[in-house]
């Protein structure tokens, strides 16, 4: 309960000025100040389409320890899916799709033991096992396609997505994906005949995606989950591309994508080891973005705020905890320098997604011929990979993608009103249909502030006015389920 400080009135609710003064503390000492005096705003509902938030009765909470305020800690059921994920299996599976000799885009698609065929037709085979256990629920395809000549695509070319896809049990129209490239390559980027085990680059990717399908085909999540094993990756996001376009004609529903990529091992080119962190970029301005959104952002800001960079602090909400043994380091950039992944085609149709890579790579088992020259061993081979690391990568996409499907989607039309200028800002944004759906949150944080640091009990209504003025921070609306588990948070727009 919060206690009463000389700046409150006998009412209870706190000015602005306090208000203000606790939101600056959370910059400087003034933190433990306002953690002290329980200084906070009062989330409580006038009707039943809006509420109002001032101060004073606990209804806002901030984060303690440096977690984010609005991060989620695993439940029961999480943490039991979490264990079942087997480094060994992964192991084995790195292993298999290295033993192809050469998964190449271009290389031979019908040769029963070696080439990128072999590997499509194994994959394929491994996740129907794995959909059997599922009850109906898990069903397995080849999306394929040809690809005419292009960039690195010299001829005709099949290409093929290996895809199992866990419907979800209560709002299946709501998708999310997570995948790994099975093409592989070496210095070359055209030969298709050499050696190239694609161990880390991108077996380790795959495992993960393939791991995660066998652990959550025996459950009933919420919102639909895709697995997916795609081509084409190192001649140009071929597979990924085809896939999103299939997700964008269909109008699909797509509220968060994953790929991972080059997440094998935690070992740097210089030796240093960081086996407890993995990187994940996500973007500022959308790859998609209108001229129009584009002016928006510039008047009020949202560089920020993008559905990417709000995936990402959900991951870091839900999955940089104890549960995975891992810490998620969020890279404000779409990619790396001079390279890109099967994110950015979902990027690009206007979908949020993020990339997993390792904290530090090893460039000399990469792109690499597999050769050993003045004593040193180059090529992408499994004996560089860490499988342990691969598992705990795996899990921290398992918590993340488990917590997405069983939580409330991404509140839709979230907008700020601008109709009167006021110090106070008032937020509406539309119900979801959920079941489950229990009501919403706010959360608002300093403009210069990466996570967000307070959060805001609206109730279930569909419009909330916070007694803070809307010129001096960001605010977010974000939906909360029956159980407790929290949907990503929507960056409000102006609305006149």
């Amino acid at each position: 309960m919060s206690q009463q400080t000389p700046e409150e009135g006998t009412s209870g609710t706190t000015t602005r000025r306090a208000v203000l003064a606790a939101a600056a503390g959370t910059a400087g000492t003034a933190v433990a100040s306002a953690a002290a005096t329980g200084q906070a705003f009062a989330a409580g509902s006038d009707s039943d389409s809006g509420s109002r938030s001032r101060s004073g009765s606990g209804g806002e909470s901030r984060g303690h320890g440096g977690r984010p305020a609005t991060a989620q800690s695993p439940s029961r059921e999480l943490r039991t899916l979490l264990k079942e994920i087997d480094p060994d299996r992964i192991e084995a599976t790195v292993r298999k799709l290295a033993s192809f000799g050469t998964r190449h885009t271009l290389s031979v698609q019908d040769d029963p033991v070696r080439g990128i065929g072999a590997a499509r037709d194994w994959i394929l085979a491994e996740l129907k096992t794995y959909a059997e256990a599922s009850g109906g629920r898990m069903t397995v395809e080849l999306q394929s396609y040809i690809q005419e000549p292009a960039s690195r695509i010299p001829v005709a070319t099949r290409i093929t997505n290996v895809v199992a896809t866990l419907r979800g049990s209560v709002t299946p129209e709501r998708i999310y994906v997570v995948s790994g490239h099975y093409d592989s390559r070496v210095t070359d980027v055209m030969d298709a005949t050499s050696d190239s085990p694609g161990a880390d680059d991108d077996a380790s990717g795959v495992a993960v995606a393939m791991e995660l399908a066998r652990v959550m085909a025996t459950r009933r999540p919420a919102a639909t989950i895709v697995f997916a094993a795609v081509a084409g990756e190192e001649q140009g996001l071929y597979g990924a591309a085809h896939m999103a376009e299939r997700f964008k004609a269909a109008g699909a529903d797509v509220q968060g994508m994953f790929t991972n990529d080059i997440v094998g091992s935690p070992k740097a080119d210089d030796g240093t080891v960081d086996p407890r962190s993995v990187r994940l970029f996500a973007e500022g301005v959308p790859s998609s973005e209108t001229p129009e959104q584009a002016a928006t952002r510039r008047s009020v800001g949202g560089e920020n705020d993008s559905p990417a960079r709000q995936l990402a602090r959900f991951v870091r909400d839900t999955a940089d905890n104890d549960a995975t043994g891992m810490s998620v380091r969020v890279i404000y950039r779409r990619d790396r320098y001079l390279r890109g992944g099967d994110h950015i085609p979902f990027l690009e149709r206007g979908y949020a997604a993020a990339r997993f890579t390792e904290p530090a790579e090893d460039y000399a088992h990469q792109h690499q011929d597999v050769r050993v020259e003045d004593g040193k061993q180059y090529g992408d081979l499994p004996e560089f990979c860490d499988f342990g690391y691969i598992a705990r990568v795996a899990r921290v996409n398992g918590a993340a993608l488990w917590t997405l499907a069983q939580a409330p989607g991404t509140p839709q039309g979230a907008r700020i009103v601008t109709s009167t200028l006021t110090n106070a800002t008032e937020l509406v944004w539309e119900r979801g249909t959920e079941p489950d759906l229990a009501g919403y949150e706010v959360v608002w944080r300093e403009t210069t502030a990466p996570e967000w640091t307070h959060v805001i009990e609206a109730g279930d209504v569909t419009r909330h006015e916070v007694d803070l003025s809307k010129d001096n921070v960001f605010f977010g609306v974000r939906a909360v389920s029956r159980s407790g588990a929290k949907s990503p948070v929507a960056f409000p727009v102006p609305q006149r």
